[in-house]
């Protein structure tokens, strides 16, 4: 027997990011066997196997001959078992078991088991989402999977139960699979029917803001930082509620949007956890600080990239605690995916990139033990002034001038633990301040690529129509011309300031709202 070249399409991902791969099946005059070639990793490889002895348990055994299986293109290295579907499926036509008319015009995703079941691949929304993008109208994906494939839009989405439900629908048979209507519908209605949505759970299991005793001034603090999606730091001895200030971050944080949220869910697809719906809250990641570097920002090895903590943290908090800890390359590594919003990575075979729009928050104390500078403690400082010199430069000073909002937290008093006169704020009541403020800023910038005010750049604060009165930042002028800020820093400053106008609702900064903001920055008014 010898046949044409039949071709099935699939999608190979590199991170985040998909590319089509025709995979070709021709049949040839050679002994029986089965040969992968188009740089296959090892569970790629071993596909061979898989197919054969499920294509002969469903019934339907390949052709008695030699059958060679190329992934095009040939030069970009595949991983993973995702492809098995689409081989099946071009192997059987090349073996003239079902036509081959419409093969190349739906993506094929799904693993076999050695009796034909299909099983979802890692990484199924995130292929589907990148298929959609590619061209792709249908996808046929196992059906244990359908309904997370089902979350994306503008997208038919084919459940079949197994290898003989796909080769089914080839043929135009009505048994073993079936379409799915799109799910995302009621995720997104519940998602913006209110700010308390379907992601109330999250949000309890995360606390509440109101939990935290004393700290008004570090709550407003969060909360410029939350509404203009800024940068932080916390600086800070041990117990004065750091941790627990960033931890509650994400609690006054709106939902996502409905292209964040499809963004989130692919990350988080690519994990290999299947999803049942999309994810609606900003994620939080916080990292330990022996992590290294490929795990903050992401890497791997010349056939797959994984994405980092700050990938993952994409559209939510990256927190990192104890940040003097971590070793001043890997929070050095952070600088340009701050400033860019995405990482480049690049090896020898590969170069993608991750996204990385994160909010950072840093939480740290003042020197090793902790004490230095504290007067609300009677433990003292055991440290030299070398030592907290040396542990507070392990932050750089280019990092340190991307952070809009340095606050100090201090410990509180006792006496205001009894203090019940004035209730704290809850998560929710913030979150519709900040929720407000966001639709301020984004009806402002509603003509520019950008959302929020901490996504502005500079120049176009200082030189369009939104360039605000010399009377009214001189002050601003005159920290940039002492050398107290970097010009980086005046926009940060800026930025903050809108922030800070949006929330007391008013049409731009004045220079009250200017000086503090440099003052939230850590500036100086002398």
């Amino acid at each position: 027997m010898r046949g044409e070249v039949c071709r099935a399409a699939s999608i190979a991902l590199t991170g985040v990011e998909g590319t089509v791969v025709t995979v070709e099946a021709a049949v040839s005059q050679q002994l029986p066997g089965m040969a992968i070639i188009g740089l296959p990793d090892t569970a790629l490889a071993e596909a061979k196997l898989r197919v054969r002895t499920a294509t002969t348990q469903a019934g339907m055994p390949l052709a008695d001959r030699f059958i060679t299986v190329n992934l095009s293109p040939a030069a970009l290295p595949k991983q993973g078992s995702g492809f098995d579907l689409a081989i099946a499926l071009s192997a059987l036509a090349a073996s003239q078991r079902l036509p081959r008319e419409q093969l190349s015009s739906i993506a094929h995703l799904g693993e076999l088991s050695l009796d034909g079941e299909l099983r979802r691949p890692a990484g199924l929304l995130t292929a589907t989402v990148a298929a959609r993008e590619l061209g792709f109208r249908r996808v046929m994906v196992p059906e244990r999977g359908g309904a997370e494939a089902a979350l994306v839009p503008d997208i038919e989405v084919i459940a079949v139960r197994d290898l003989a439900g796909a080769v089914a629908w080839h043929r135009g048979e009505p048994e073993g699979w079936r379409v799915l209507p799109y799910a995302g519908e009621d995720t997104e209605a519940g998602a913006h029917s209110s700010s308390a949505s379907a992601s109330d759970d999250t949000l309890s299991a995360a606390g509440d803001i109101a939990d935290i005793v004393g700290q008004p001034d570090a709550i407003e603090a969060l909360t410029i930082a939350a509404a203009g999606r800024h940068h932080i730091s916390l600086l800070g001895p041990p117990g004065a509620g750091k941790t627990m200030l960033a931890t509650r971050l994400p609690t006054i944080l709106p939902d996502l949007t409905p292209d964040e949220a499809i963004a989130a869910s692919s990350i988080a697809s690519i994990g290999g956890a299947p999803l049942t719906g999309l994810v609606q809250r900003p994620p939080f990641e916080s990292p330990h600080h022996t992590a290294s570097k490929m795990a903050l920002i992401g890497g791997g090895s010349n056939s797959e990239v994984r994405p980092g903590a700050i990938t993952r943290a994409c559209h939510g908090v990256l927190f990192l605690d104890e940040a003097p800890e971590f070793p001043r390359s890997v929070l050095d590594a952070l600088r340009q995916p701050l400033e860019s919003g995405h990482i480049e990575i690049h090896r020898s075979r590969i170069r993608t990139s991750l996204p990385a729009r994160v909010q950072l928050v840093l939480a740290a104390n003042p020197c090793p033990c902790g004490y230095a500078g504290s007067p609300d403690t009677v433990a003292q400082c055991s440290c030299t002034p070398n030592v907290r010199i040396r542990y507070l430069q392990r932050i750089s000073g280019p990092l340190g001038d991307r952070i809009d909002l340095r606050l100090a937290v201090r410990r509180v008093p006792s006496v205001m633990l009894n203090d019940i006169e004035a209730p704290a704020p809850t998560s929710g009541e913030l979150r519709e301040r900040v929720t407000q403020a966001r639709a301020a800023a984004a009806v402002r910038l509603e003509d520019t690529p950008w959302t929020t005010n901490g996504e502005v750049k500079g120049p176009w604060l200082r030189t369009t129509q939104l360039r605000l009165p010399r009377k009214d930042t001189v002050v601003l002028d005159q920290a940039l011309g002492r050398g107290s800020i970097t010009l980086r820093g005046y926009d940060r400053v800026l930025r903050v300031a809108w922030t800070i106008a949006d929330l007391a609702g008013l049409d731009r900064p004045s220079r009250n709202e200017i000086s503090r903001a440099l003052v939230l920055r850590g500036g100086d008014l002398l």
